[in-house]
């Protein structure tokens, strides 16, 4: 939905919108020198450690860790979606929402919503006359008022039932199709006539819902014997299965806040455990956990807890969670594993034990830091260095997807226990490769978060870490520094990691008159970069002085690409030189990069 929004609609919002007057509507700030600061409205403090930048258009929380916009305020803060956080502050601001497509509504149509809505009750109507499908919810266990909280229904035994319904006119038809409610027929072979007919026949309906409460899919389960045992909706204007959770509605609605979240994997576990009084259950919709998912909830909560099977299917997406997890594990946030005894989902071990017991089992769940190391460990043999050394090999490209941070350093000096090795040479093993730096570009340690923005003195180029990740930090900053850049041609053909996001942010910042940080990450907000591209808005600046940012982003850009060519020419002479050997002007070039590329890594 976010994607039916223009961009050039979200920037104009954002460089309307004053983030300090926002936030201050909900947040007591204070003036503090050119930033504002408050006690954290996301966690408990008697000290502020709540700064909001004007400039930047920014907030960040040196205690817990929040950050982001004025849109990512109003959806931490609101428990908004993206949309409905465009909406609010859009009418705020005066404007009105455009739509690149408007699917859900289109001119002189049927509302999709109000279709949907309308097949739900017609479900839950079916349901209500249908003693078999009753009895099958009483054998389940189900009581009359969870059903009806989660408008529980039923699809008659039929081919077209919802299609007579609510498909008399070709129109009618062409929106049922579009809501994924009916199917068209295959003709191909001319074996049947043109029509349509019911997706979801003989099934227990479960209706999906939006953030606001509005069905915009339905999951089906069959009664009997029969496959597929369960059928969802197609993808369609209205739902997205990777980025939609059953049950989360249900839960907003019974819970203010969020200690936890429980992922379950099927509509009856969430059913039943919500009768049961664990409200705070939800399932995905026939997929792996994805980020989309996660990003969803990490707005709503800290703390999730993967609930699997006990058995090898159960443990496989378990394993499948945890690699889509990984680039979300930062400080802060708590993900764990529950695995269930063999032969129970969490339907049948909450109706076997109770709540009480289930929601017991909850302190032996995995934290993913244990269930990651014990997965590794299973398949290697740590009485040998081969053993050890394959056990680095299998953690460093889980490694190579955590954002960096306390959880990440801590648990690489868990690993390095294991393998019994020093946890600074495993962790130099486990980063991504770069370029060694001689003794005056040694990286040094950046300032830690323990206070405001810092305004002050001039930091010298050589020294601060990567390369790269200063000239993305220099753009996200100070974007008007951009234009210091004649083109992102200069990165062009350069094929190292982040070089992509580099030249992107370039041409975002040197696309508009007056960008600002909040404008640029905004642009990033459906990317896996945009948490990492936060935190780096959220620290320190490197230079205060835009004109200094401009200076030296500039330098930063021209000896990347000059790293790049002087690299990439040394590694054509020396493939010759191994294949069929240099003439004498070659090895001068060689020995001429040589020295060039001793002399960028010493910063000379």
């Amino acid at each position: 939905m976010a994607g039916r929004i223009p961009q050039s609609f979200i920037d104009e919002l954002v460089a309307r919108s004053d983030i300090v007057e926002i936030i201050g509507a909900h947040v007591a700030l204070k003036k503090s020198g050119r930033e504002f600061k408050a006690c954290c409205p996301f966690h408990s403090e008697k000290t502020p450690s709540f700064w909001v930048s004007p400039e930047k258009q920014f907030y960040h929380c040196f205690g817990c860790g929040a950050h982001g916009t004025v849109l990512g305020f109003l959806m931490q803060y609101e428990k908004l979606e993206f949309p409905e956080a465009v909406a609010q502050l859009a009418e705020r601001a005066g404007l009105e929402m455009p739509r690149e497509a408007q699917a859900a509504r289109e001119p002189g149509g049927v509302d999709l919503y109000a279709l949907m809505a309308q097949a739900a009750r017609f479900f839950e109507q079916n349901l209500s006359d249908n003693a078999r499908a009753r009895a099958y919810l009483a054998g389940r266990t189900i009581d009359a008022a969870t059903a009806v909280k989660f408008g529980l229904g039923y699809a008659p035994d039929s081919w077209n039932a919802l299609l007579n319904r609510f498909g008399q006119s070709e129109h009618e038809r062409g929106k049922l199709l579009q809501a994924g409610l009916i199917i068209e027929r295959d003709t191909r072979g001319g074996e049947r006539q043109p029509g349509f007919y019911d997706r979801f026949r003989d099934r227990l309906m479960f209706p999906i819902r939006d953030a606001r409460g509005r069905v915009i899919a339905f999951g089906g389960r069959v009664i009997d014997q029969g496959e597929p045992k369960y059928l969802n909706s197609p993808e369609t204007p209205l739902f997205h299965k990777g980025r939609e959770l059953y049950g989360l509605y249900e839960a907003r609605q019974a819970h203010a806040d969020f200690k936890r979240l429980m992922i379950v994997e099927g509509y009856m576990d969430v059913v039943r455990l919500h009768q049961s009084g664990i409200t705070y259950a939800v399932a995905t919709l026939g997929t792996a956990t994805t980020q989309e998912h996660l990003h969803k909830i990490f707005r709503i909560t800290n703390e999730v807890v993967f609930s699997f099977d006990g058995d090898r299917a159960g443990r496989a997406a378990a394993w499948r969670a945890l690699e889509n997890a990984l680039p979300l594990a930062s400080d802060g946030r708590e993900l764990k594993f529950l695995f269930l005894p063999e032969g129970h989902d969490p339907d049948t071990l909450v109706a076997a034990e109770g709540a009480a017991a289930f929601e017991s089992r909850l302190k032996s769940a995995l934290p993913m830091s244990e269930y990651l190391l014990k997965q590794l460990v299973e398949q290697v043999d740590l009485a040998h260095v081969d053993g050890r050394a394959k056990l680095a090999a299998l953690a460093r490209p889980l490694f190579a997807r955590m954002p960096d941070g306390v959880y990440r350093e801590l648990l690489a000096d868990r690993l390095a226990g294991e393998i019994r090795m020093p946890a600074d040479k495993l962790k130099a093993l486990l980063a991504p490769h770069e370029p060694r730096r001689g003794p005056a570009g040694r990286p040094q340690p950046e300032r830690p978060d323990r206070g405001p923005p810092h305004h002050g003195g001039h930091a010298a180029s050589a020294g601060r870490g990567n390369l790269l990740r200063q000239a993305i930090s220099l753009v996200l900053h100070h974007p008007a520094a951009a234009r210091a850049i004649r083109g992102s041609d200069l990165l062009g053909g350069i094929d190292r990691p982040g070089v992509d996001v580099l030249r992107t942010l370039l041409e975002q910042a040197a696309s508009v008159d007056a960008p600002t940080t909040a404008m640029l990450l905004e642009r990033w907000r459906d990317r896996p970069e945009f948490d990492r591209l936060a935190e780096l808005a959220a620290r320190s600046p490197l230079v205060a002085d835009g004109a200094a940012a401009a200076s030296e982003l500039k330098t930063a850009v021209e000896k990347l690409a000059e790293e790049y060519r002087t690299g990439r020419r040394m590694d054509e002479l020396l493939q010759k030189a191994r294949e069929s050997g240099l003439n004498s002007d070659e090895k001068a070039e060689l020995s001429f990069l040589l020295k060039a590329k001793s002399r960028l890594e010493s910063g000379s």
